[in-house]
């Protein structure tokens, strides 16, 4: 899967939510192990990097994206099953990323303006 961007991914910013931060409560407990998120970022040799607790303008660009996101699907569509979901998107992120031209990306598309970076 990364090997089919034209780039190298080399920082993710995440929220400390819990499939990205380990919880304070379980730190040095059974329940402590390294995160599986991590574990891929390691693997391929990307640094994680957590916001600051309680700040999520710091994270700014990802939650608008997520807004993004439940606007065209979740809070505008009704679906029977995980795989309708899954599928509208999949369909919604194509769209986004081959079809929508964005202004604060020189009026390219996202995968226009990877390729010309």
């Amino acid at each position: 899967m990364l090997e089919a961007v034209p780039y190298q991914v080399h920082t993710i910013l995440t929220d400390n939510d819990i499939q990205f931060a380990e919880q304070p409560r379980n730190s040095h407990t059974a329940h402590s192990r390294p995160k599986r998120f991590d574990m891929i970022c390691a693997a391929n040799g990307i640094e994680h990097r957590l916001t600051k607790p309680n700040h999520p303008w710091t994270n700014g660009q990802a939650e608008r994206m997520s807004r993004t996101i439940k606007d065209a699907t979740v809070k505008r569509f009704h679906y029977n099953s995980h795989d309708q979901l899954r599928t509208h998107l999949a369909d919604f992120m194509a769209a986004y990323n081959f079809a929508r031209r964005l202004k604060t990306l020189g009026r390219l598309t996202p995968y226009e303006y990877i390729c010309e970076v």
